[in-house]
């Protein structure tokens, strides 16, 4: 059940052999070539002594390159490690310590951080156009295939291990069921490969159907993202929030006539986000949410039903199911702990048995997502549980009012977080961005524009501007970054800190007493 001769043999058996696969600057690759390449890499990585089961990092950047060393790894029955190649070297030097690779992938200028033997895409494909192919090793299909690690929202990524078997299961349940993968789409991923959404959209989805991916070493700009779509065709288009956003700022209408579907994973998208972009795309954008430890969408909208603010619902293949702090589960509209399960939730993490038993319990995986199902069977996230807010002795979700604060007409994001004031009460604090060319909020106007739309306590009474919110690669809020920030150091680093007047002595805000219950 060797991924890599499954694939293959698929190509063969539907003639896809001439047919683009990998669209890069300068070349398009076919999937014969593809598959035939991978055969030969395949020989140069057991001549470098790798067997079965020894761990393969790949810390490449986008591109065919990447595609035949994750087939070829595959082939030899080694497991791939996928990792960012734009960390910086103490980040790298964790994961390899974490992972403990016989050999890494990557380009040039990064040999040097690394402590085991490296190999170069260039040298890996120059060495395979002379080699003979290699046979698949056989494996099982519940064998490990690859290691993704988390984002790192909580500051310590972890490796969630998948198997053989759950490619295709992606492509099964989520390529077929949300989008409608076929022969002819042409799919443009801004999430880039090393990131279980990218890896799922621009290399499981393409290889399984038949179709092509668009493939950049770097995160395109919005520009660069219309002139792509425009002398491609791109049918399919996968991004995260951000990215969505920053399209419907540049404005190019014109450019998106060929995308039939897109998607929008990672982060909470606003309903008036979905709005915009729909507009500008001339489809829905479909929301949906995934893990890595799942491997993909577990649940999602899909071509034929969206519902705008909620993330659709179960993906075929997934159960879910949402439980109160005492795991007992909660009825539509109550909102609760998401749940998952299904055959591509992962083996577990690598070398963490205790957080795999924390996270991994019957069968189950814990999201630390909260969520609330409707009556409708679709179902809305609220945030992380995580993220949760403790204000004067109330438990808040702030994804909510972030979400008001980002309809203020200067914001163009926004984060709150708890923060204690020099009277020792818990308070809320915005992070704000404001949109170019404009200038942070007040607190007062901040109040104002809250006021009669959340409780009191929910008004936060200092105000943060910031260039940029802290994220993750994939677009997730570092949450954990804002609450470790001293207010002190951000005047220093240009951050405009606004407190409400009073504030610091216990006054009552104008809409009234934050932080009592």
């Amino acid at each position: 059940m060797n991924l890599a001769a499954t694939l293959e043999r698929r190509c063969a058996e539907r003639g896809w052999a001439q047919r683009p696969a990998v669209r890069e600057p300068g070349r398009t690759w076919s999937h014969g070539a593809i598959h035939d390449l991978a055969g030969r890499a395949a020989r140069v990585l057991a001549s470098e002594g790798i067997r079965p089961g020894d761990r393969v990092l790949l810390a490449l950047p986008d591109s065919a390159a990447w595609v035949v060393s994750f087939l070829a790894v595959a082939r030899a029955g080694a497991v791939a490690v996928l990792v960012n190649p734009a960390l910086a070297a103490p980040e790298h030097t964790a994961l390899v310590a974490d992972c403990t690779p016989a050999l890494v992938l990557c380009p040039e200028s990064l040999a040097d951080r690394f402590t085991v033997r490296t190999l170069s895409p260039n040298q890996l494909l120059d060495r395979a156009g002379r080699a003979s192919r290699a046979p698949a090793v056989p494996v099982a299909g519940t064998d490990p295939l690859y290691v993704q690690y988390t984002s790192g929202t909580t500051g310590d990524p972890k490796g969630a291990v998948h198997r053989h078997t759950d490619p295709e299961a992606y492509y099964r349940y989520a390529g077929l069921s949300v989008v409608r993968s076929n022969a002819d789409d042409v799919t443009l991923s801004i999430s880039k490969l090393h990131f279980a959404y990218g890896f799922g959209n621009a290399f499981v989805f393409p290889l399984f159907s038949g179709s092509s991916a668009v493939l950049l070493p770097e995160r395109p700009s919005p520009e660069a993202v219309a002139e792509l779509v425009t002398e491609h065709r791109v049918t399919l288009l996968y991004g995260v929030p951000t990215s969505y956003a920053q399209l419907v700022a540049a404005g190019d209408r014109s450019a998106f006539g060929s995308v039939r579907a897109a998607v929008s994973a990672g982060e909470a998208l606003r309903p008036d986000l979905a709005v915009r972009a729909g507009e500008l795309l001339g489809v829905p954008l479909l929301d949906q949410v995934g893990s890595t430890e799942a491997g993909h969408a577990f649940c999602a909208n899909t071509v034929e039903e969206h519902r705008i603010g909620t993330v659709g619902r179960p993906v075929p293949g997934y159960r879910l199911r949402l439980l109160d702090s005492d795991g007992v589960a909660v009825p539509d509209e109550v909102e609760g702990e998401l749940w998952v399960t299904g055959e591509t939730v992962m083996t577990g993490y690598l070398n963490r048995p205790e957080e795999t038993a924390r996270t991994l319990v019957g069968g189950w995986l814990r999201t630390r997502d909260l969520a609330v199902r409707h009556g409708d069977g679709t179902y809305a996230l609220h945030g992380r549980v995580d993220d949760l807010e403790m204000v004067g002795g109330i438990t808040l979700a702030p994804q909510p009012v972030e979400h008001l604060i980002e309809e203020h007409p200067t914001v163009a994001e926004a984060a709150v977080i708890a923060r204690m004031d020099q009277t020792g009460a818990t308070r809320l604090h915005a992070f704000v961005v404001p949109v170019p060319g404009a200038v942070t909020p007040t607190v007062d106007e901040l109040a104002r524009w809250l006021d009669g739309r959340v409780a009191p306590f929910k008004v936060p009474r200092g105000v943060t501007g910031l260039p940029a919110l802290p994220r993750t690669p994939t677009g997730k809020l570092r949450r954990f970054a804002l609450r470790e920030q001293d207010p002190r150091e951000q005047r220093g680093a240009g951050a405009a800190t606004r407190q409400r007047a009073g504030a610091d002595r216990g006054e009552a805000h104008p809409v009234g007493r934050a932080g009592v219950a």
